[in-house]
């Protein structure tokens, strides 16, 4: 089995991932941070259980090693949640900036740009296929949605969870998802 070039890619994204984890995240109180971490990880699998093969909005297509090893959508969510949700956990509400509204914005908006490029790359690279009416244009929406709520959830836990279950029924009826899901 011989590495392409995008599975280094991918790779280096790992790695710099959990480089970034280490460096800048607040792993020392993880503890203060790990209810939102347990949040952002149960409405993955959420979707995952949900939609992912019934009605997916997007799946992940394993290529090359990854797909040589029978990986699936599923082990390539999974490796998501354990890599890049707790460093995205650890440094987003750690590095919070507490001052104005302006440098708020900014910091919200540069994790939405990350994770956007983020997915322009596993686009470019084929790992990711949207399906059902999704788009890139509806994932910049929803991080921008995740990264607030996200946010709510460190200080408000209920509203957090309540913003949520309306966010949620909102996506539900965008995408008209039938009630087969289900089961």
């Amino acid at each position: 089995m011989e590495w392409q070039g995008d599975e280094w890619i991918e790779c280096a994204l790992c790695f710099c991932m959990a480089f970034c984890f280490v460096e800048m995240g607040d792993w020392r109180n993880w503890k203060s941070y790990y209810p939102t971490l347990l949040f952002f990880i149960l409405g993955d699998f959420l979707y995952l259980y949900l939609l992912s093969d019934h009605y997916p909005m997007w799946r992940y297509n394993p290529q090359g090693i990854d797909e040589q090893v029978n990986l699936t959508n599923t082990h390539i969510t999974f490796s998501i949640m354990a890599v890049k949700y707790p460093a995205t956990i650890l440094i987003f509400l750690h590095r919070f900036p507490k001052s104005s509204i302006l440098k708020r914005t900014l910091y919200i908006s540069g994790w939405v740009l990350l994770y956007t490029i983020n997915e322009i790359i596993d686009i470019k690279l084929n790992l990711i296929k949207y399906s059902n009416g999704w788009s890139l244009k509806w994932s910049v929406f929803f991080n921008s949605v995740m990264f607030i709520i996200l946010l709510i959830h460190h200080k408000r836990p209920v509203a957090a969870w309540t913003l949520s279950i309306l966010f949620i029924f909102f996506l539900w009826n965008q995408f008209d998802v039938p009630s087969s899901v289900f089961r």
